[in-house]
């Protein structure tokens, strides 16, 4: 069932009696009927119709099946645009009489209607959530169908408003912290495990444990991003040293190192919207206050890229970054259970930390960015590539992606905004003697630069 003009104009006049009837039957509409919807929530000025129509598109969004949703977001993408009429006569507006009004038409004239309408999905109940999720969802669907990316593009866009690092508050949490938030740092962990709440009991209770929720106000039980930390007195090395259960805790006023060894984002559908530093700068400013004995700040990072890196390098007729010497040792890689094997551990140690610091230093994204995704944020977020570690993670999925390496990326607070600007406005990659040692300017002292 189509809505008719006529019904239109009872609810424009307000009949409230039509509009529940209407909304009665846009129930039972199957999602291909979203984009009138959509179009007929755009139409509406009043915010309690517009309200409800938002919670029903929404609902009979999240109700439908994988292949409705990807034909509604290939709408959004092919119908939903800017209006062409009304940009061209703004374009010529402003061509006739370039100023400051007509700058502004034809910037409003230019967005997209799309966002306009997830502006006003984000009224119903819940709205902000389950356009995250909603978001998540077109994800999935991007690398088959790239021309969604202008759909994303426009969520992202309002996502970086709404979510901007001034609206986050940090909450310290602990094991008394309600079990409903704890469940979830358990669900989306995604650096380290947590097996089960005695693991979790592990990370949270010790008086060397600290953890850090960051949540928005729309979305008050729902922690965006968690901070994990360790107190230390010393950098460490693995991540099994660190998660040790039967370790002896170190008394916070003996402490001089708090190590962020997990920062897992909740939400899929927030990627790519920048917190950036503001996360980090709280925890430690925090820390600071609490601990006046702490002098260092440091991660102990994944590297998630590099074993696929390293792979792709290694199955390259020629690399640029491995040398035909490196190609033999690299073979114990091949290997089941190489790491529990002494002297097969030894013969690659070395290889693979050149490789290693090749991989940070010099291998680029055809961006001309840092090929690992960890090491582009913290670099941008103002830290030093500090230490590479070898066999730091040696758990299956440590293994897997980085053949158990480890990263410490340090922040001095007096640095980091000196840092930063290095990275975003000259690409420089800052990073300690140590690392830097034995690298050449040039990938692996022969060849040219990587093709990826």
């Amino acid at each position: 069932m189509s809505i008719t003009s006529d019904r239109l104009m009872r609810l424009i006049l307000g009949d409230w009696r039509i509009f529940r009837k209407s909304h009665d039957e846009l129930k039972e509409k199957q999602l291909d009927d979203l984009e009138t919807v959509g179009n007929f929530l755009l139409s509406r000025r009043g915010e309690a119709s517009g309200t409800v129509l938002a919670q029903r598109l929404l609902d009979n969004f999240e109700s439908a099946t994988a292949q409705s949703q990807l034909d509604f977001f290939l709408k959004l993408a092919e119908r939903f645009g800017a209006d062409q009429e009304r940009l061209q006569q703004a374009i010529k507006a402003y061509q006739d009489h370039p100023c400051d009004e007509t700058v502004h038409k034809l910037h409003l004239a230019a967005e997209p209607r799309r966002q306009e309408l997830i502006r006003r999905l984000n009224y119903s109940s819940g709205g902000t959530y389950r356009l995250i999720k909603m978001r998540e969802r077109l994800h999935a669907s991007m690398a088959e169908h790239p021309q969604l990316t202008a759909v994303d593009t426009d969520f992202a866009h309002l996502f970086t408003s709404w979510f901007n690092p001034g609206f986050l508050e940090m909450k310290p949490m602990n094991w008394h912290t309600p079990a409903s938030i704890l469940e979830k740092l358990i669900k989306y962990e995604a650096v380290h495990t947590i097996h089960d709440w005695a693991d979790l009991r592990n990370r949270l209770d010790p008086v060397d444990r600290y953890c850090f929720g960051f949540f928005h106000p729309q979305l008050v039980d729902e922690p965006l991003i968690f901070v994990e930390v360790a107190l230390s007195k010393d950098i460490p090395g693995s991540i099994q040293q660190l998660l040790d259960g039967e370790r002896t805790p170190t008394p916070p006023d003996e402490a001089t190192t708090a190590v962020f060894y997990s920062i897992s984002n909740t939400q899929k559908g927030l990627s790519g919207v920048p917190f950036g530093s503001f996360l980090l700068k709280h925890v430690i400013d925090y820390l600071k206050k609490e601990i006046p004995s702490l002098t260092t700040y440091v991660t102990l990072s994944p590297a998630p890229g590099f074993a696929k890196w390293l792979t792709r390098e290694r199955a390259a007729e020629k690399s640029a970054f491995i040398a035909p010497d490196q190609r033999e040792a690299l073979r114990i890689l091949d290997l089941a259970g190489w790491q529990h094997d002494e002297q097969k551990v030894e013969v690659v140690r070395d290889v693979l930390l050149e490789c290693a610091r090749a991989y940070f230093l010099l291998a680029k994204t055809s961006r001309g960015t840092p090929q690992d995704p960890v090491s582009r944020f913290h670099l941008r977020n103002g830290a030093e590539l500090h230490r590479i570690h070898f066999m730091g993670d040696t758990s299956a999925n440590g293994m897997r992606q980085a053949f158990g390496l480890m990263v410490n990326y340090l922040y001095v607070p007096d640095d980091i905004e000196k840092n930063h600007e290095a990275f975003v406005e000259r690409g420089e990659i800052v990073a300690s003697d140590v690392v830097k040692a034995g690298v050449s300017k040039t990938p692996a002292k022969k060849g040219k630069r990587g093709r990826r």
